[in-house]
């Protein structure tokens, strides 16, 4: 948020829990420029409402994992969480095998995916550039 506010961009935060809590929260984004949908459990379940709210409300929104993207939102960018699943997999393997979590290596991820979902920006009016299209690991038409 404070890179945020160093480019004078208000940030605004509204907390979502359950599904009850969305229509409220998009009726009070409704104006702003765009929505960023954090990939939380409540989130994560309620994806397509999500992507449906904004879509009525007409707010771009940009999300962490593309399965909101496939759901109908706008664009992400972030981890791909399928490969984060992977090295877990990988790290409980060698637990079961007798491997201490101490000394398994601290990881970071390294591949994100840029997803952008072209049918959405169309039905919202929303010019995406040629750049950015050009940079998308998938773009949804």
């Amino acid at each position: 948020m404070q890179s945020a506010e160093t480019l004078g961009i208000e940030v605004e935060r509204w907390e979502v829990r359950k599904a009850d809590d969305l229509e409220p929260a998009f009726a009070a984004a409704a104006g702003s420029e765009a929505v960023l949908v954090q990939w939380l459990g409540p989130t994560a379940a309620l994806r397509w409402q999500i992507a449906e709210l904004a879509a009525l409300h007409r707010l771009p929104s940009v999300y962490e994992v593309r399965d909101y993207v496939v759901a109908g939102g706008l664009m992400s960018y972030g981890l791909d969480y399928r490969e984060i699943l992977r090295w877990g997999t990988t790290y409980v393997d060698r637990i079961l095998r007798g491997a201490q979590p101490k000394d398994l290596p601290v990881e970071q991820a390294s591949k994100f995916e840029l997803v952008i979902n072209l049918k959405t920006a169309k039905a919202m009016g929303v010019t995406v550039p040629e750049a950015l299209l050009f940079r998308a690991d998938k773009v949804i038409e």
